[in-house]
């Protein structure tokens, strides 16, 4: 198992010279990859292209660029430029948004997110490639006909033919179709003791592209704090659980809260969200179990935070990305520190 770092997007506590320095850090600490995410503020192109600049062996990774946002040859365009610019360390990670920011923010209609995640992946290969892309699907026609455009190739040769893909998939029919159609999977809330159902559904993906599942990536974005006591660690992560649970989406469309419930805690996920709903965020935060929070989480002293990567290791996964719970640079650092050496203690690293 390697290990990744997901720095997420920018907020009112972060700057992007405290993630460039985390970004940094676990270059020297031997890291495999660093991702960036992105929903209606900072976007994840900008910040990988200033990271890889200023890293030397760590692939940069976009977790996510959104399928709504761009068109897939700009998605093309850029990774292929990111590539180029690093030296081959890109990873192209997709994912379509929630219904919210699709339609509020890009003016996307959501309808169809599978159907049109598969279109869009096949036009990605097609101009990373160098081929010529010309398209005929449901949602993407290339060029459009009866006008003026014509079939068209990448304009410059990257230094890969095939730029690894990802996508962030939640729902069992998503999972199918990642690991039809995908190098990786960028997961959330991912515990081993529910990792296997998971599993069946990217195996299923796998199979019906005659492939089976070693070589693909399966890549958890882990909430990581270290320290003495797992419960006061697991009050750090309480609120962004609460969000994720209870506020991402609407009542009747939270991919979160759908994952929470196939998870066993649907009567909790229910109080989460009726309370994160009324606007009584710091009770829906107190609502989320513990179980479900240390399941989900790295949390306590080296030696547990050890344990649990074994566990993580033998549930499937590939590439465990840390996101860092702390409050400043300083602490970030050493929690990258000590999330190395616990997987050293782990023995499950490569």
């Amino acid at each position: 198992m390697r290990l990744g770092l997901n720095l997420g997007y920018q907020t009112a506590w972060s700057t992007p010279f405290d993630h460039l320095a985390l970004a940094q850090e676990a270059d020297r600490l031997g890291y495999s990859v660093v991702w960036a995410a992105e929903a209606y503020g900072s976007d994840s192109p900008s910040i990988l292209s200033w990271i890889a600049g200023q890293t030397e062996r760590i692939d940069v990774g976009s977790a996510v660029m959104q399928i709504p946002a761009r068109s897939p040859a700009m998605t093309a365009m850029t990774a292929a430029t990111i590539d180029t610019i690093s030296g081959g360390r890109f990873r192209l990670g997709l994912g379509v948004s929630g219904p919210q920011v699709s339609e509020g923010w890009h003016g996307v209609r959501f309808a169809k997110p599978l159907a049109r995640t598969r279109e869009y992946v096949d036009i990605v290969k097609l101009a990373v490639a160098r081929k010529e892309v010309a398209y005929d699907g449901e949602h993407y026609t290339l060029p459009l006909p009866d006008g003026p455009g014509k079939a068209l190739r990448l304009g410059f040769h990257p230094p890969r033919e095939h730029i690894p893909i990802y996508l962030a998939a939640v729902g069992p029919k998503n999972l199918e179709l990642a690991g039809e159609i995908a190098d990786g999977w960028l997961a959330v809330f991912y515990s081993p003791e529910f990792a296997e159902e998971h599993l069946a559904s990217v195996r299923a993906g796998r199979a019906a592209a005659g492939k089976e599942l070693a070589g693909f990536d399966v890549v958890p974005s882990v909430p990581v704090v270290v320290g003495d006591d797992v419960a006061t660690c697991a009050e750090l992560v309480r609120w962004y659980a609460a969000l994720y649970v209870g506020g991402m989406g609407s009542r009747k469309q939270n991919f979160y809260n759908q994952l929470a419930t196939r998870m066993g805690y649907g009567d909790a996920a229910r109080e989460v969200q009726d309370l994160y709903l009324a606007k009584r965020q710091r009770d829906a935060a107190a609502a989320v179990p513990m179980e479900f929070i240390d399941r989900t989480s790295l949390l306590g002293p080296k030696e547990r935070i050890a344990e649990r990567m074994r566990e993580y290791a033998a549930a499937g996964v590939t590439t465990l990305s840390v996101s860092l719970f702390v409050a400043d640079r300083e602490s970030g650092v050493q929690t990258l520190r000590t999330v190395a050496e616990a997987l050293e203690l782990s023995g499950v690293g490569e």
